[in-house]
């Protein structure tokens, strides 16, 4: 027979008893749902992202055409001088050295390097339309990191050229060959190739679930991680290991190429004192700015700073040194010089 609950002593007011442990599991279960509500609430944030929005140059249309119109100016005379170095050192059998291979390489990344920002700038800043895909900025974070890297290569490359031809001129031809510059060319935009594809694969794994806007003026690994809403702690300290081990080795290796290259200088004449001097120290002071330039814009720490310093610090790394590299490398040569002038001629001559 069943047992009525006041034969079992529980009244009107019996209750079964509860499970503590049940209690918890419950719990539990409900914290972990909700957690689980707001992963999905943050991937469903983080996957609205389809687009970033460039910064422009300023708020009024003058403005912006003003330093559109600038910067178009700087990119039509980068081309034009890289464009002539590659065409003078591959006409004139003269410059078929190790020495104009490698200028010629430099010429052909910084027309690829200032490509990949400068005339979406222009048209983005002329036309007011700054919206950019992801897929989109992947690319240009890959192509500015890539060609950043490999110009570091090329400029430390080109060190230890003039090292060997002013120190140790009688073994020039025995230590590098041609076999050797293209070695050494492979090996730099290959291992640009890993190292752009590494930084920018870490960055695109980020969520961004807040603003969309990037402070700059082309995309760029520091921007995004400002924009992130995801933990960026390493891929801080993957750029800082990287950054310490490239531009840092890269320093030391210039700079104690061209200690060595001074300190050989000064045995020679006073007048060739002054002209070996004169090429190598601008060398010296645009491969400083560079380095220091990239080099604060991807080691300081992502916090919002002054729109204006950022880009400053960009066009430092990305449009002065292909803009000067023709110049102080090549155009200052005399036998460049009269490369050129021969070309020119040339030119003259046949259209008349």
């Amino acid at each position: 027979m069943r047992k009525t609950a006041k034969e079992n002593g529980g009244g009107k007011g019996f209750r079964e008893p509860r499970n503590p442990l049940l209690g918890e599991e419950r719990r539990a279960g409900g914290a972990e749902d909700q957690r689980g509500r707001q992963h999905l609430h943050k991937m469903a944030n983080s996957t609205m992202v389809t687009e970033f929005l460039l910064m422009g140059f300023a708020e009024g249309w003058k403005l912006r055409f003003l330093y559109s119109m600038l910067l178009l100016l700087m990119y039509l005379a980068t081309l034009l001088g890289n464009l002539l170095i590659v065409t003078v050192t591959t006409a004139d059998q003269n410059l078929h050295t190790p020495m104009y291979f490698f200028l010629r390489n430099l010429s052909i990344l910084d027309m690829c390097y200032i490509s990949v920002t400068v005339p979406t700038a222009c048209v983005n800043s002329l036309t007011g339309h700054r919206a950019i895909s992801v897929a989109g900025c992947a690319t240009q974070i890959f192509l500015v990191i890539f060609c950043a890297f490999v110009e570091i290569l090329f400029l430390t490359i080109t060190a230890w050229d003039r090292y060997v031809a002013i120190c140790q001129p009688l073994h020039y031809s025995t230590i590098i060959n041609l076999q050797l510059c293209v070695h050494l060319t492979l090996a730099s935009l290959l291992s640009g190739l890993v190292y752009a594809g590494a930084h920018t694969g870490n960055t695109l794994q980020l969520n961004f679930c807040g603003s969309n806007e990037v402070p700059q003026f082309f995309c760029d690994v520091p921007s995004l991680l400002r924009l992130s809403c995801s933990d960026t702690s390493s891929n801080e300290l993957s750029i800082l290991i990287s950054a310490v081990v490239v531009c840092g080795g890269c320093f030391i290796f210039i700079a104690m190429s061209y200690v060595r290259i001074f300190s050989t200088v000064l045995r020679f004449p006073t007048q060739e004192q002054g002209k070996a001097f004169s090429t190598c120290v601008p060398h010296i002071l645009v491969v400083t700015v560079f380095l220091s330039s990239i080099s604060y814009v991807y080691l300081r720490p992502p916090v919002t700073s002054e729109a204006i310093q950022d880009i400053v610090l960009s066009v430092f790394y990305t449009i002065v040194p292909p803009l000067l590299n023709p110049v102080l490398y090549s155009l200052r040569n005399k036998q460049v010089k009269e490369a050129v002038r021969k070309v020119i001629l040339r030119r003259v001559y046949s259209g008349a």
